[in-house]
């Protein structure tokens, strides 16, 4: 929590630090100006009194002030808001330690498009929880005979831990001898502060920050020579050209995808093509259960299963 800590507003402070909190339990610290603190762990949700007590009723709850938010966001930003405008413009900041503070307010417009934020009244701090190890049995079913890795593609419903997995295998890769390109577009693969990562993605990793992933795949290609490239979350038509580009080059993908299952990516129009042609070599799709994240089958290239549920 010390990371955390260090950017909250002086109340703030002191009333998390009367709660004594499990950090491995703490998904997310909401703050509202003129609402109730709000704690997400893996339980549920609460509320925190101004004594640091977790309760369920809100009228007991500690009330965000907009001092809290100001002060707070003078912190993040070291007292130079100006400074962090690239990252404000995409809604959050990363911080020391991975953890990533989204912001809202009032958007300040430049031709249609957000180039500011103002009278910033809501926070919201997402812990970032590494789980090393976690693609431990995954892994040797996504190697290929020669010991390299397969085109694969993780898909998942949000919280699901698909980016989790993801980066597991970029560093169990990356340390294990392949030269690994991210590019990180929304900062939740290596979660870099400064340049950066504060997450273990490997020591042959080369991370590209906050840039478009069709963009960043051909930078990679040109710059850095990767075995293996990792990119999270594709969608567009302009993401999958970038990837196909990539496989042609020789470079093997990582990627990630919303959906619940094959069927769902069968049915997307632009993913359908991908998937005719085999693009990918390997599907793995996770599933969240009883609250926690695991593999629910692992699929070929055609959609045949190769393995079932484990964790």
């Amino acid at each position: 929590m010390e990371n955390i800590m260090r950017i909250l507003a002086g109340r703030l402070k002191t009333v998390l630090s009367r709660a004594g909190l499990d950090s491995s339990k703490l998904l997310e610290i909401r703050l509202r100006a003129g609402q109730p603190l709000i704690l997400n762990r893996t339980d549920g949700e609460i509320f925190l009194t101004e004594t640091g007590r977790l309760t369920k009723n809100r009228r007991e709850a500690y009330a965000v002030s907009r001092n809290d938010l100001r002060e707070t966001m003078e912190y993040i930003s070291n007292f130079s808001l100006y400074a962090f405008e690239e990252e404000v413009r995409q809604g959050y900041i990363t911080i020391a330690g991975g953890h990533r503070v989204g912001v809202c307010g009032r958007t300040v417009l430049e031709k249609n498009q957000v180039r500011n934020m103002k009278y910033i009244s809501f926070l919201n701090i997402r812990l970032a929880h590494e789980v090393k190890g976690c693609a431990d049995r995954l892994l040797p079913m996504l190697r290929t005979p020669d010991g390299g890795v397969c085109h694969t593609l993780l898909v998942a419903p949000p919280g699901a831990g698909k980016t989790t997995m993801l980066r597991d295998i970029v560093r169990q890769l990356s340390d294990g001898g392949m030269t690994v390109g991210v590019v990180d577009e929304r900062a939740e693969i290596a979660a870099c502060c400064q340049g950066m990562p504060q997450n273990d993605v490997g020591m042959r990793t080369d991370v590209l920050d906050c840039c478009p992933k069709a963009e960043g795949l051909l930078f990679l290609l040109r710059s850095m020579a990767p075995a293996v490239i990792a990119v999270d979350e594709i969608g567009g038509e302009e993401d999958l050209h970038a990837l196909r580009y990539a496989s042609s080059c020789g470079c093997k993908l990582l990627t990630t995808v919303h959906g619940a299952d094959i069927e769902e990516i069968r049915k997307k129009p632009v993913l359908s093509g991908m998937m005719a042609q085999q693009m990918f070599e390997r599907y793995v799709v996770l599933e969240k259960k009883d609250g926690k994240c695991g593999v629910r089958g692992v699929f070929d290239g055609g959609g045949q299963q190769l393995a079932g549920q484990f964790r």
